[in-house]
């Protein structure tokens, strides 16, 4: 096959699963979580230069398999433009990491049929976020040999994704992403920081500002005070020549009407 053959099937290939493939719409709280953790990781990744693939309910196309589409996907040293789709045939390889988002149902298609077809099909890890129970589980393969995933075990509440470099944790109602002991934020919570920050710089200048005229008015106060004492000074030195200008007069005067020795 040809490479315009070969482009032609791909495109023809649906961008779309239908209903029946699809889970039940979950709501605000599938969709929140999953959104979190999407917008986290792309940011991550841009930020570190790593080429990195991050999609979200793209349809997936493995050879010989039906097409499904995880909920969060991270495929590494590939090119990160927009898809409608992911063929692995196409792209040359299959995915790294998925992570499904649960927030109420059935959980048998992510904890049961998604964990045995995503360790047949080699993909490195696999993490459930069920987001309605509040919990987290991970799944790593044994080998790149062995096609079948180890529980992963949780360290102070953090499970390690290896492929990723990364820790996840749930507290509360919320999912936590790490980087080592640096809490990565959502644009949204990083926008507001940057606000904070600014709020604060601003804050910082006007009370700066403020300290500067505070000065400014001190020193124009002490500068007229001096010039009052120098006023002062130079007024009470006249006043001392006036004086011994009178003195000296006045001595003149006696010396004048002393009576002279003959």
């Amino acid at each position: 096959m040809g490479p315009e053959e070969r482009a032609q099937v791909v495109e023809s290939l649906p961008a779309e699963v239908t209903y029946r493939e699809m889970s039940p719409p979950e709501g605000d709280l599938h969709q929140d979580a999953k959104h979190r953790v999407l917008d986290v990781l792309r940011h991550h990744f841009r930020h570190r230069r790593r080429k990195a693939y991050v999609g979200s309910e793209l349809p997936v196309y493995y050879p010989g398999e039906r097409r499904f589409a995880p909920d969060l996907l991270v495929v590494f040293d590939v090119e990160p433009h927009p898809r409608e789709k992911w063929l692995v045939s196409h792209e040359g390889k299959g995915l790294d990491w998925v992570m499904e988002v649960h927030s109420g149902g059935n959980r048998k298609k992510d904890a049961v049929v998604n964990v045995e077809r995503n360790a047949r099909l080699g993909i490195r890890e696999y993490f459930i976020y069920d987001a309605g129970r509040e919990r987290l589980e991970g799944f790593r393969l044994k080998s790149a040999k062995d096609r079948t995933y180890v529980p992963l075990r949780s360290k102070q509440g953090r499970f390690t994704s290896k492929v990723l470099g990364l820790e996840f944790e749930v507290r509360g109602d919320k999912m936590f992403v790490w980087a080592g002991e640096t809490l990565l934020l959502e644009s949204t919570e990083m926008i507001d920081q940057l606000k904070a920050r600014m709020e604060k710089a601003r804050l910082r200048r006007q009370a700066e500002a403020k300290r500067r005229k505070d000065t400014e008015r001190r020193l124009a106060s002490e500068a007229r005070r001096l010039r009052k004492i120098e006023q002062a000074l130079e007024e009470a030195n006249q006043w001392r020549k006036d004086a011994e200008q009178q003195l000296a007069k006045m001595k003149a005067e006696l010396r004048k009407l002393r009576p002279r020795k003959h």
